[in-house]
């Protein structure tokens, strides 16, 4: 948690450690005891369990029954789908990204900036093509992915300085290389529209993925769309010559849908 933040009156740090506990979930676990939130979220145990009793209290977790392993509950997915609503973005997105998904065979996902990493809150995965396994809430990396790169690329100096100090340490990221990782990224928006990661850096040798950034009008800093696969079905030749190209183009297409005439890397560089 940022240090600066918490010395500000006016931020309230137990609905910021209560965040904390509902953020420390991940799509493939069977639940979560107070130890492990603990663990995960680095808050002392008899912290955790008065958040998780007051969280299950409203309703944003659950346990089927006492003693039992914690999950989100109700209103945490009342909330998630009023937010998503809310943003029109969202909607508009899901056709063309679909369709992208189905004309280049890759996983489309959308992300947005997650404390330090980068989280999936959308994905659309190809008809009648195997994808990667990548979910909805699986974090990514900063450093040494296309999508975190291109959301350096994206973000204004303030925002970077910010994301650094919660990004920095995880995969070896110092604050240099996110400089330069931010540059690159910079560079090939301007002159592409899209960004790739080189293949020798990335996070996962199994993962291939092309990026590109999108300045919703209703949010406050930029989102990324991305479209990832294998090595073997996603080339960096293909990546550059019709996967990055045609990312592009959805995007471009979104920012004409939703009425936005901003060029794609061109806002907050």
């Amino acid at each position: 948690m940022d240090g600066d933040l918490e010395k500000d009156r006016r931020f309230a740090t137990t609905l910021a450690r209560g965040l904390s506990v509902l953020r420390a979930f991940r799509p493939s676990d069977d639940g979560l005891g107070n130890a492990e939130i603990a663990d995960r979220t680095g808050l002392p145990k008899s912290t955790v369990s008065r958040l998780t009793f007051t969280l299950q209290s409203l309703g944003y977790l659950t346990h089927a029954r006492r003693h039992d392993r914690y999950r989100p509950g109700p209103a945490l997915l009342a909330l998630g789908n009023m937010a998503s609503a809310s943003l029109s973005f969202v909607d508009l997105s899901g056709p063309l990204m679909q369709r992208l998904a189905d004309d280049t065979g890759t996983l489309s996902l959308l992300l947005v900036r997650d404390a330090g990493r980068m989280l999936i809150v959308k994905t659309w995965r190809p008809r009648n093509v195997a994808s990667l396994w990548l979910e909805v809430g699986h974090r990514l990396p900063f450093h040494g992915s296309s999508s975190g790169h291109a959301m350096f690329g994206a973000l204004g100096d303030d925002a970077f300085a910010a994301t650094l100090q919660e990004a920095v340490g995880d995969k070896g990221l110092t604050v240099q290389q996110a400089q330069t990782d931010r540059a690159d990224a910079q560079n090939q928006l301007m002159i592409q529209g899209y960004v790739i990661t080189d293949p020798d850096s990335y996070f996962a040798a199994n993962i291939h993925a092309v990026a590109v950034p999108f300045h919703a009008r209703e949010l406050g800093e930029p989102v990324v769309f991305t479209c990832g696969a294998m090595p073997a079905a996603l080339s960096v030749a293909r990546m550059r010559e019709e996967v990055g190209p045609k990312l592009a183009g959805t995007v471009r297409d979104l920012e004409r849908m939703m009425g936005q005439g901003v060029a794609i890397g061109s806002r907050d560089l």
